[in-house]
């Protein structure tokens, strides 16, 4: 894996449905800020900057990163973009330890976010004439039948997904970041809300947010306060289109999670990882990717969810900090799952924080279930 490296620094802006007091440039700067606080250090001291976020379609702002260079202190050091779809928030995190551990630079600002108040994002991921007739709206339309393949095979009762939505919206309120709060949550009420994909009700999918979130990583020499360190790193990716393809357990999701399980030391997740952030924007891909990461056997996962292990108190706590139900500023999503992540291990999650965590895992998936990034991030030094 190269040299070690760590995370010393997390900074996120609080998630809502428009931050209209910001600019993109003031929006990311705001996270960049309390990530540099964290790691008690200022601008001067990063070595470079890697910024991350969807489609520029969403904004309408084509090439942000150049623009963003002064608000993230980059004039005159190398600045990198990076773009994997819903899965870049993670692969930013990637790219960014990458240049730590290949000995390129010792402190790294990576930075994610998206603002999407300032455009359509469902409309944007909507295909439409004069390319093709739209048959879907939105990442919802896509995905609803992936998930409704899911219930076929697995036998899974439609409540699954009503647990889901009620675990990670209470787990958001002791998250002061979430968009999302809902006081009183519970099955009955995500039950009485408009279905808009069979089988994703309104409570059951994610919010439009605008946010941003930033870490700064380091090299072993350079670790200032108490730091999160990096024991292993993958990104997977598959044709969108290919004969074959399982788009309910894609291979991409499983590789990944082997690579990055082989270079953590990691035999049994469910066992060995304390707590998970994972990207779960609709309900049900909590159950499909506790399959497909190996926390459970197929068509197991929607019994774990049932049983209570994945809930706050639960013995693997999944999503703690309230997830991708509950925020989701597309571009920032993966990063602050990753960040979450890190925090767990550091002992600085807040209220949300699983007691005794040492060893969690980060995951982060994109564009039709097809690109994927994760770490596994732990107290002791790998």
């Amino acid at each position: 894996m190269g040299n070690r490296c760590a995370v010393i620094g997390v900074g996120q802006t609080h998630y809502t449905t428009r931050r209209r007091d910001v600019s993109i440039a003031g929006l990311v700067r705001e996270a960049a800020l309390r990530a540099l606080e964290d790691a008690g250090l200022t601008f001067k001291d990063i070595d470079a900057v890697v910024i991350g976020k969807a489609p520029d379609l969403f904004e309408g702002v084509m090439m942000p990163e150049a623009y963003l260079a002064d608000a993230l202190g980059a004039a005159g050091k190398p600045m990198m973009r990076v773009h994997t779809a819903g899965s870049v928030g993670g692969s930013t995190a990637l790219v960014g330890a990458s240049l730590v551990q290949g000995g390129v630079h010792d402190r790294v600002l990576v930075v994610a976010f998206e603002k999407q108040s300032e455009s359509n994002a469902t409309w944007a991921l909507s295909t439409h004439l004069p390319f093709n007739s739209s048959l879907v709206v939105g990442a919802g339309g896509y995905f609803a039948p992936h998930i409704r393949e899911y219930m076929r095979r697995s036998g899974a009762p439609d409540h699954i997904g009503t647990i889901v939505a009620v675990k990670d919206r209470l787990n958001a309120l002791k998250n002061p970041y979430a968009h999302l709060k809902i006081p009183g949550i519970d099955q009955k009420m995500v039950e009485s809300t408009p279905m808009l994909w069979e089988p994703i009700r309104y409570l059951e999918t994610c919010p439009s947010s605008d946010g941003a979130c930033a870490m700064v990583l380091s090299s072993e020499s350079a670790v200032t306060g108490t730091p999160a360190w990096v024991h292993g790193t993958a990104m997977r990716s598959e044709p969108i289109f290919r004969a074959g393809r399982d788009t309910v357990s894609p291979q991409a999701g499983k590789d990944c999670a082997a690579d990055v399980y082989r270079q953590a030391g990691i035999a049994d997740p469910r066992r060995q990882i304390d707590v998970a952030e994972t990207y779960v924007p609709f309900s049900w891909y909590e159950p499909m990717w506790l399959e497909n990461l190996g926390f459970a056997a197929e068509g197991e996962g929607w019994k774990l969810t049932e049983s209570g292990a994945t809930a706050l108190d639960g013995d693997i706590p999944w999503n703690a900090s309230g997830g991708v139900l509950s925020s989701n500023p597309i571009g920032a999503s993966g990063l602050i799952r990753f960040a979450e992540a890190a925090l767990q291990v550091r002992g600085m999650a807040g209220e949300h924080q699983v007691d005794g965590a040492r060893t969690a895992l980060g995951h982060a998936y994109g564009g039709g279930a097809q690109f994927f990034a994760m770490w596994i991030v732990g107290r002791e030094k790998p």
